[in-house]
């Protein structure tokens, strides 16, 4: 925006006063001061649509990139799978001439081991902790009633 310095404006004022007059100052100065500011909102709409605009032509450059990219991929992925191809008919084609009896060798299953049940009873819990270790320590070997939790925690009367 325009810059003024401290004498420009003192001079300005000056003359805005002798000019309106002391009584329809204050409102011409309110109608000035919403014009400023409408005009600098509107500034600060269109930076701000500049910026988007920018943005946006920079986000389709970025998908152009990745998309050329992606079908760079996808070309060595097909060139990758055409030479695998190519592999796997050659060795089909070396195999072929081996003779039956290397054949039927190389396809017998291999054997694994049968599986078995671990028949654990996860239900029945055997303790390993000794009940004079629990009782000593007092850790608790059954569940309280609520009646017997508030007696337990009831606080003793002093007489």
């Amino acid at each position: 925006m325009i810059d003024f310095g401290f004498d420009k404006i003192l001079v300005i004022g000056t003359v805005a006063l002798i000019v309106i007059g002391p009584e329809k100052l204050p409102r011409v100065a309110r109608t000035v001061g919403t014009l400023l500011g409408k005009a600098q909102r509107y500034v600060a709409d269109v930076k701000a649509e500049v910026n988007r605009s920018i943005e946006l032509e920079e986000l389709k450059k970025m998908k152009e990139s990745v998309e050329t990219a992606a079908r760079d991929v996808q070309a060595a992925a097909r060139d990758v799978e055409s030479s695998l191809q190519a592999t796997a008919t050659d060795l089909e084609r070396s195999w072929g001439g081996m003779g039956e009896g290397a054949a039927t060798a190389l396809e017998a299953p291999p054997s694994y081991p049968e599986y078995r049940h671990p028949k654990k009873k996860w239900r029945i819990k055997q303790g390993a902790t000794p009940s004079w270790y629990k009782a000593r320590n007092g850790i608790r070997t059954k569940a309280l009633s609520g009646a017997a939790r508030v007696a337990r925690y009831r606080p003793h009367k002093f007489n």
